[in-house]
């Protein structure tokens, strides 16, 4: 992977320089990455980018020809060019893990070291998290309303080369089968899949043509789309050409509620009973959800799933929120915090955990700070280590994040199911250093029962 240095905003670097000739860039700091609140209409957040942010940790460097174009441009002196060309992270860093759920005000992010190599890394994170963050919420929700039929990610048309590839990740994470994006499936080893548009149809003199060529290189369990002149004359085609035993057809236009109804009956009735009925047409969760009735087998999501479906960024802020009076690097902290109008932040070091129910339900988020985790308590604790003293050890299969995500959000009570309007799932309780609930600066959603 190449440097990502240079993924940053030029007042990152120009805080470090100033920080550095009045004697401040070392000393030791915290700071958390959160969101203020759940976007609205949203239940909860869904954790991505975790895995991209260590790797972008790890290649955080700025090599001679960086520096130099720094140095041209103005922006860093000869104190500032020695600092960055030895520039490494070596603080820590802990964590919700990548699929786990999130809400109003959870610590998704604590980055503790020096003031200099922390603040640098502000921009990198905030791009990542808030990118993947979306893309997997909006996809959670996708999937969570196909209740188990299997999505496919065709976003790559529909966003930048790069986001595209970050985007299928994320989709993965929440539950989707697969991705159009050959490199997603390089880079990540995830499934891919794709068969024909309607310009190979149109290509040929004939559907039949068409579909001929499609089979004999593809197979016969491979999807037709059937939707680029006459529905029925292309599905009595095809089950014709096959003998009944097409794997699938494809719908990507029309009224798809009424329009699968149809098909699977004239599927049905020419003796084609195990095709299945795959639909796209520019779906998100609504339509999805609205199908949940209808005879579909399966989905292709692109345009919704790689905006975040009306909300392409989570909000996240990375805050400074405690900090040592010196350089020495075993002095004690002092909190910080932000009392801006409307973007007020909690100062101290943070726990984070789950209440649950005695039958596993999830009830509040339950944040402490510069405080023990409740004793006695059914408590999920949420933090991870992700870096310690600059070695990333928080790495891992996306598997695990994937898997990690399905049992979190079969935490969640029944209102959480919603689509349309909901509220936030469970409340954000925060306490302070003797347990005590604190007045909650965050959007914290309905009052938490049996905790």
């Amino acid at each position: 992977m190449t440097s990502t240095a240079l993924m940053t905003d030029m007042y990152e670097l120009t805080m470090v320089r100033a920080a550095l000739h009045t004697g401040q860039a070392f000393h030791r700091t915290l700071f958390e990455l959160f969101p203020r609140r759940l976007p609205s209409g949203r239940s909860y957040g869904v954790v991505g980018g975790t895995g991209r942010a260590l790797e972008a940790i790890e290649n955080f460097r700025f090599d001679d020809e960086q520096i130099d174009y720094l140095v041209g441009a103005g922006v860093a002196d000869d104190m500032l060019a020695e600092y960055l060309a030895s520039y490494r992270f070596t603080g820590n860093v802990t964590g919700y893990p990548e699929g786990e759920l999130f809400f109003s005000g959870s610590p998704l992010l604590q980055v503790e070291g020096s003031f200099a190599e922390a603040v640098l890394l502000e921009t990198l994170m905030l791009s990542i998290y808030n990118h993947d963050s979306a893309i997997a919420s909006a996809a959670s929700r996708m999937t969570m309303a196909a209740e188990g039929r299997p999505i496919q990610e065709f976003g790559a048309r529909r966003t930048h080369e790069e986001a595209a590839v970050a985007a299928a990740r994320a989709a993965w994470i929440a539950g989707f089968s697969g991705t159009s994006d050959l490199e997603a499936g390089r880079r990540w080893g995830l499934p891919v899949s794709g068969t024909a548009a309607h310009a190979f149809t149109m290509l040929y003199d004939t559907e039949e043509d068409a579909f001929r060529a499609q089979l004999e290189w593809l197979g016969a369990d491979t999807t037709l789309l059937v939707d680029t002149y006459d529905i029925d004359a292309a599905i009595h085609k095809a089950v014709e050409l096959t003998g009944g035993k097409l794997g699938g057809v494809r719908i990507d236009s029309g009224d798809l509620s009424t329009e699968v109804k149809h098909v699977r009956r004239l599927l049905d009735s020419l003796g084609a009973r195990q095709t299945k009925i795959i639909v796209t047409n520019d779906l998100d969760e609504y339509q999805i959800a609205a199908l949940r009735g209808a005879p579909v087998d399966g989905f292709g999501v692109g345009t919704s799933l790689v905006t975040g479906s009306g909300h392409p960024t989570c909000g996240f802020v990375y805050k400074m929120v405690a900090r040592t009076l010196s350089d020495d690097p075993n002095a004690p902290m002092a909190d910080v915090a932000k009392a801006s109008t409307n973007k007020k932040t909690l100062g101290g070091r943070k726990f984070a955990s789950r209440a649950l129910d005695d039958q596993g339900v999830a009830q509040a988020e339950v944040i402490g700070i510069n405080a023990a985790p409740r004793v006695g308590s059914n408590d999920r604790m949420l933090l991870t280590e992700l870096v310690s003293d600059g070695t990333i050890v928080g790495a891992e299969p996306l598997q695990a994040a994937r898997d990690r995500h399905e049992a979190a959000r079969a935490e969640l009570p029944l209102d959480a199911h919603r689509i349309s309007n909901a509220e936030p799932a469970i409340p954000t309780i925060i306490l302070d250093e003797q347990g005590h609930d604190l007045e909650n600066v965050y959007q914290a959603g309905p009052a938490p029962q049996n905790i």
